[in-house]
This record gives C-alpha cells, structure tokens and sequence, in this order.
C-alpha cells in the first residue's frame, strides 16, 4: 500500500516520540502546570479576538469533524472497499479506526483532565487528548492512504488531509470545547498512528507474499 512503507514505519515513530514528550508532562502534576499555562494564554487570547463569522466558521468544522459526519465516511468506505476486493485496504481501514477509537476512551480515561470554562458547543467526558481531532485526523489521513495511489501526490493530499484535522480541532479549541494541548496531541498522536498502522499492515502482507514466492520457487525446483 506504501510505496515507501518502511520509511513511513520511521515517519510514525518520530511523530509518537514528538508527541510522547507532551504526554509525559501532562502525566506529572509540574509537567501539567507548565502546559496548562500556555493552554490558559491561549484560551485567554481567543478569548479576546472571538468574532461573530469566525465562530460560525468554527461551528461549521465542528460539526465536520464530530461522528455525524466521519461515521457514515468510515462505513460507506469500508462497504466499498469490501466490494471492490481491497482486502489489504479495507483491513487498514478497520484497523486504523478501531484502535483509534479504543485509544481515545483509554487516553480519556487515563488523564482525566477538565475542559476549558465556558464552552460554546456540548461536550462529553474528559479533554486530554482531544476525541475531534483524533477521529478526524485518523479518518481524513487513513481515507488519503486507502483510496490515493502511493506516490508524491499521496504524500500532498496527507498532509491536506492533516492540516484540515488540525484546522477543524483548532475550530473545538476556538470554541472552547478544548484546550490547545488537547487538539495538537490529538492531531500528531493520530497522524502517526494512521501511517504506522498502514505501513506495518503493508509490512506483514509484504512479508508474507515474499513467503509465498519462496515456497513457490522452492516446490518448483523440486519438481524439476
């Protein structure tokens, strides 16, 4: 599926490590305090900056990202990837959106964290990591890898595709739904979890079909 698999294999895993120091300080109650200031810096910036059309524009992305829009995304292509027989694709595809739905439950759970006062649209359970853009960064970049063939135009649509996550959970942030630690752990943690999984899936079935040819060549010198 990966042209370069392997390399997303490094790609993903500078990503998790990027993303790793911000989960290791939110663990620890100093390490907490420090990213809780600037998230209260930046609340307290768009507090001061909101305006009317560009709150509506938030609200807009808001409603892109949340499971009203990527449910029916995630099963319609599912459904098309089973029909038109992309077994590695639509195992990707599975893979991607159900561990990263397990992760955002255990992620929620393990830290527990408030969110920001005063929000503008309803929320539900914990902030840390941000659940929006999670979903969408995982939808939007896993559907990029299942449907756009591996090449340089792949790698421009992912990162469209990352940079459209991150704007729509900005727009949770703007809308006080969130703090900004939450949408930019949120947006890394999945991109590099939607490469990885893609490129491992590749990985093993890659390794696999090298298995087969073996095994082929091998049964046909014995014939011989």
């Amino acid at each position: 599926m990966l042209a370069e698999h392997r390399w997303a294999l490094v790609a993903s895993l500078v990503l998790y490590l990027a993303v790793g120091a911000l989960f290791v300080l939110m663990a620890f109650p100093s390490g907490e305090k420090y990213v809780q200031s600037v998230d209260d810096w930046w609340y307290d910036s768009i507090d001061v900056i909101r305006v009317g059309a560009v709150t509506a524009l938030a609200h807009v992305l808001n409603v892109l990202g949340s499971t009203w829009v990527t449910v029916p995304i995630r099963v319609v292509t599912a459904g098309w990837l089973a029909r038109i027989g992309r077994i590695e694709a639509l195992t990707t595809w599975i893979l991607t959106i159900v561990a990263s739905e397990a992760m955002i439950w255990i992620l929620k759970t393990a830290y527990r964290r408030e969110r920001p006062p005063d929000g503008l649209v309803e929320t539900t359970s914990f902030s840390f990591p941000s659940g929006h853009a999670i979903a969408g960064t995982v939808t939007a970049i896993a559907l990029v890898i299942v449907l756009v063939p591996a090449g340089r135009r792949r790698r421009r649509w992912e990162v469209i595709a990352g940079l459209f996550a991150f704007t729509m959970g900005m727009s949770r942030v703007y809308l006080n739904a969130h703090w900004l630690s939450d949408v930019v752990a949120g947006t890394v943690l999945a991109a590099a979890f939607a490469i990885g999984i893609a490129a491992l899936v590749h990985e093993v079935g890659d390794a696999a079909h090298r298995r087969r040819v073996e095994r082929d060549l091998e049964e046909a010198d014995g014939s011989k």
